[in-house]
């Protein structure tokens, strides 16, 4: 009884709310950070010339006098996102289950429910794990690379460089943790909830869903281009793209033939 007693007049921690809290707000960063990048990223589908467009701008070439820009914006850019990357999984790890032990009893009360959105946070908790591993090479490529963006070296990296396993796993992987777990803060802090909170979780069920098949698809093709690309271009891999590539590309109309010079025998 006496130590119940103390137990019961210890102050409690804020701590983990406050961890709570920054695991949400790195998420939400990360995740509409993700949904911005795959758009980007997808601008290949629209041509070479489209992907290097956003390339340069990202370097804010439209800054620089010469027109290469600034790969050192990339870096500080990369930079930030792979630190925000860093601490969502390292609070994201303190929910994982930490034994062979308990994740069997984790998976048998899943088992036993069969909630929709615990199996849900199952997924985010495979995916997440295997997003520590593809998404740091990925993110420390980029870190130390940050003027190789441009549509022949990023398909040589691709195709030559033999990285399309990686970024295929790291795309499903990406897309369905980053939407699942927008999906589950909207749930979390009341988002979008309306007046009728079991209707609400619906609606967004059904927006996350099309959201998902929306990015996978627009991952997927970009994916596709780039191997394509990669693949045209395995002669000449390290070469960069030019403007001058992009004025092959435009179809040009052709020429009118000209007379024939018909000279007359004066008589």
């Amino acid at each position: 009884m006496d130590s119940y007693i103390i137990e019961s007049n210890k102050k409690k921690s804020r701590m983990p709310a406050r961890l709570d809290f920054a695991q949400s707000g790195t998420g939400l960063i990360l995740g509409l950070f993700m949904w911005v990048h795959m758009l980007l990223v997808g601008s290949i589908i629209l041509g070479k010339g489209s992907f290097n467009f956003v390339a340069k701008t990202m370097e804010l070439a439209f800054l620089s006098d010469t027109g290469h820009g600034f790969p050192i914006a990339v870096f500080f850019a990369v930079l930030i996102v792979f630190t925000l990357f860093i601490i969502h999984a390292l609070l994201g790890v303190r929910k994982f289950p930490i034994s062979w032990k308990q994740h069997r009893i984790m998976r048998d009360q899943m088992q036993m429910m069969n909630h929709t959105d615990t199996n849900l946070w199952y997924i985010q908790v495979v995916t997440g794990f295997i997003m520590f591993f593809a998404g740091s090479v990925h993110l420390y490529i980029m870190l130390t690379n940050p003027g190789s963006i441009d549509p022949y070296l990023s398909a040589d990296r691709i195709v030559s460089g033999n990285m399309w396993p990686l970024y295929l796993i790291l795309l499903i992987c990406v897309e369905l943790h980053g939407t699942i777990g927008l999906y589950r803060l909207c749930m979390k802090w009341g988002w979008f909830s309306g007046q009728d909170a079991r209707k609400s979780r619906k609606k967004l069920k059904a927006l996350k869903n099309k959201l998902t098949i929306f990015f996978l698809t627009v991952g997927i093709l970009a994916l596709l281009v780039f191997i394509v690309i990669g693949i045209n271009h395995r002669d000449r891999v390290g070469e960069r793209y030019t403007k001058h590539d992009t004025a092959v590309e435009q179809v040009q109309e052709p020429k009118e033939a000209q007379p024939a010079d018909v000279t007359h025998d004066k008589g």
